[in-house]
């Protein structure tokens, strides 16, 4: 029996996908019963969403796709690690840049609170819970399905389309302005991994995105800001997101991808 159609094929892993977060939601409101932040909820949704996601991909590459499993067992820690940092460079340097000069024309001030020690468990806990299986979903399996379907710039296109309707279906882009950003970061995403022909690039992009927008949010508590909206909507929001393609195509981050989950 042959593979099924791309449509089909994307349809079951988007709706899968759609069906682990909204499942991780409602298990963290059964087990923990706020909807307040908290953070063994936080360390539960992400464990959970790597946990459920990542096997669910892989299964769909071999059994949907009919990817044998010699595919997916190519990239080397070396490998990852420099397209981590690359896609993280690629949000970090611009990002960076404005929070400098925004701090230093008083725009924005910006104290420490207490030890910025946290950041480090902020990290792992984004990477499992949004970069690491978003990425997969969205710019791993999804991308490479629509790649063999449409042109590069209809991928990018319909990708940040999906990305943007599973955001408002989870209820996490529940507003035009989430919306608006979703499809935004997608875009930007679908770019970079085209630019990259690598997974890798936009999940350290996502990393570090996400990473510096959570960290100066009062959940964690790391720092005092007098204008929250403006350092995450512009200063780390917008301006990051406009050159950070850019900056990574200057870093000269030509990277080839490694293996199929790339």
């Amino acid at each position: 029996m042959g593979r099924p159609q791309v449509a089909v094929r994307a349809g079951i892993v988007f709706a899968a996908a759609t069906a682990i977060w909204l499942g991780i939601y409602w298990a963290g409101e059964a087990f923990f019963g706020t909807d307040d932040y908290d953070r063994g909820r936080h360390v539960f949704s992400a464990v959970a969403a790597t946990a459920l996601a990542v096997p669910m991909v892989v299964v769909a590459w071999r059994y949907l796709d009919r990817v044998p499993w010699s595919g997916l067992r190519r990239a080397s820690p070396r490998t990852v690690g420099r397209l981590l940092a690359a896609g993280a460079a690629g949000y970090l340097i611009p990002a960076a840049v404005a929070v400098t000069v925004f701090v230093a024309v008083g725009l924005v001030s910006i104290d420490v609170r207490g030890s910025v020690l946290p950041v480090l468990g902020l990290i792992v806990l984004v990477f499992l819970y949004e970069a690491l299986p978003e990425e997969l979903v969205f710019r791993g399996y999804l991308f490479r399905n629509l790649a063999a379907a449409m042109p590069t710039w209809a991928v990018v296109v319909v990708q940040a389309a999906l990305f943007t309707l599973f955001g408002v279906l989870i209820g996490a882009a529940g507003s035009v302005d989430r919306v608006v950003t979703f499809f935004g970061f997608a875009i930007v995403q679908g770019l970079l991994r085209a630019i990259t022909d690598t997974l890798w690039v936009p999940i350290g992009f996502h990393l570090a995105f996400q990473t510096a927008e959570q960290m100066v949010g009062p959940d964690w508590a790391i720092f005092v800001v007098d204008d929250l909206a403006l350092l995450q909507n512009v200063v780390l929001g917008l301006i990051p997101l406009a050159l950070g393609v850019l900056t990574v195509q200057l870093l000269g981050k030509r990277a080839r991808r490694p293996a199929v989950m790339s």
